[in-house]
């Protein structure tokens, strides 16, 4: 089975997966708009540049390029530090470029943002930091260490000092700022598709079990009949048989065997056709069966529900699973008892899931459901020992029950918050799930007729 545990989100391999291909195409085209701007600036405008060196610092580029081509095979993914190097190689490069060209005074200066930019989408916050702080460095370095620009006539192009300075400054806020859009954008999207990832997992494993159920069930019920002959045949030749023959025996022990095989197969067969195999049931059979793994964890759970007024629906794993997570938080978090109250209306079908913990903290109430949410803690919560907290339970469950058509709402049962736990009254975190009545989400059509039993053969 696939590794679910925190290990595999918190190692976060997808920091060394950029191709070395990708990086190479960038700086081919950063090359040829190297070149295009000095030909332009020469020969459309006149203006003087030391050609020469800029060829020089250009032809680096190149060469790198043309190394990693035939060193290094198309498919090449790097890892963090080789990309630093790589992005800090472009820097250096987009650095003595502008020195070269006028410093500040050449409007393409702001372009040393873009190595920047590309390791704040893709490394780490130690990696964009390095490759930040060298685009700074430059950017400073050429405020007044640079080769001047100088028109066809010999006059100086040169911005007023205040504009410099502006265009330092901004230049060095766009890199901060673009730096940290760009890596918040690129770390909600990464924490996105891990906890996705997650979701499938936990999807995965659900319906693997409802699976194994399904051919347990179907198992216990096709050897019903072949264990059945086998009894019978082995009772009639104990009645055939000498008292005290080994026959005798040997025929006794047979139809003891095949009794001890009748009874683990109905017990399969019982478990299969009642907890998984079953494709739709009464809503508080499902709610009975989410909460099933978690009543003997030292909390009370108690389940409300008219037994005269329930909706036929659709046993779907992620149904099952999504409320058999809300169910855990709750009773991860609960003082002494947890209430699910399950109720069937003529437009909406509802659980209510309802403990007497401490409630939600109200910093956080608008982002339950958000992968990777850390509560701030000094010390492990000795309520969930091993478990870091970052929000995936709820995140899965709520994206599994919108997955059937639910709609989620959170809230607290104190009002106002005060954070203290009230044991036995329900005053501490609420969760409402609701869907709509009709066969488009979880509401059965028509009951599906279930497994018999298997035919009990006394002797």
């Amino acid at each position: 089975m696939p590794d679910s545990s925190a290990d595999l989100f918190e190692a976060n391999p997808g920091r060394s997966w950029i191709k070395l291909r990708t990086l190479n195409i960038l700086r081919w085209v950063a090359v040829g708009g190297q070149i295009g701007a000095i030909g332009v600036a020469d020969r459309v405008f006149g203006i003087q540049i030391e050609l020469g060196y800029c060829a020089a610092v250009v032809g680096l580029s190149i060469i790198a390029n043309i190394v990693f081509h035939f060193v290094y095979p198309e498919n090449k993914r790097l890892n963090e530090r080789e990309a630093v190097g790589m992005l800090l190689f472009d820097t250096l490069q987009l650095g003595l470029l502008i020195v070269l060209t006028g410093g500040l005074n050449n409007p393409f200066a702001v372009l040393i943002a873009a190595p920047v930019t590309v390791s704040a989408t893709a490394l780490s916050l130690r990696a964009t930091l390095l490759v930040g702080a060298a685009a700074i460095a430059f950017t400073s370095f050429a405020v007044d260490l640079h080769i001047p620009l100088y028109t066809a006539d010999g006059s100086v192009l040169e911005l007023p000092e205040v504009f410099v300075f502006g265009a330092w400054v901004a230049i060095v806020t766009a890199i901060g700022f673009i730096a940290a859009y760009t890596r918040r954008v690129s770390s909600e999207t990464q924490a996105m598709s891990q906890a996705l990832l997650a979701t499938q997992m936990a999807l995965a494993r659900e319906q693997k079990l409802t699976d194994l159920g399904g051919v347990v069930a179907a198992a216990a019920h096709e050897l019903g009949t072949p264990l059945a002959t086998i009894k019978l045949v082995s009772s009639e030749m104990v009645s055939d048989l000498p008292e005290g023959s080994d026959l005798r025996d040997d025929a006794e022990l047979i139809r003891d065997q095949a009794d001890r095989c009748r009874d683990i197969l109905r017990s399969m067969g019982r478990s299969g056709k009642d907890d998984l195999h079953l494709r739709q049931a009464p809503l508080v059979a499902v709610v009975e069966e989410a909460a099933e793994p978690h009543r003997d964890r030292g909390k009370d759970i108690v389940i409300e529900a008219d037994e005269d007024n329930q909706a036929m629906i659709q046993r779907r794993p992620e149904l099952v699973h999504g409320l058999r997570n809300l169910v855990q938080n709750a009773v991860d978090f609960a003082a002494t008892t947890v209430w699910v109250e399950a109720d069937t209306t003529d437009t909406a079908i509802m659980i209510r899931i309802v403990d007497d913990g401490a409630g939600y903290p109200p910093h956080l109430l608008g982002r339950i459901g958000d992968p990777f949410i850390r509560r701030r803690r000094t010390a492990p919560d000795a309520q969930r020992p091993e478990y870091e907290g970052m929000g995936l339970g709820l995140f899965i469950a709520k994206t599994l029950l919108e997955r059937t058509g639910a709609e989620l709402t959170f809230a607290n049962g104190q009002d106002p918050y005060t954070g203290v736990a009230r044991p036995n009254e329900r005053s501490g975190a609420i969760v409402e799930v609701v869907w709509p009545r009709g066969t488009d989400n979880i509401e059965a059509a028509e009951r599906l007729p279930m497994l018999g039993e298997n035919v009990v053969i006394a002797g």
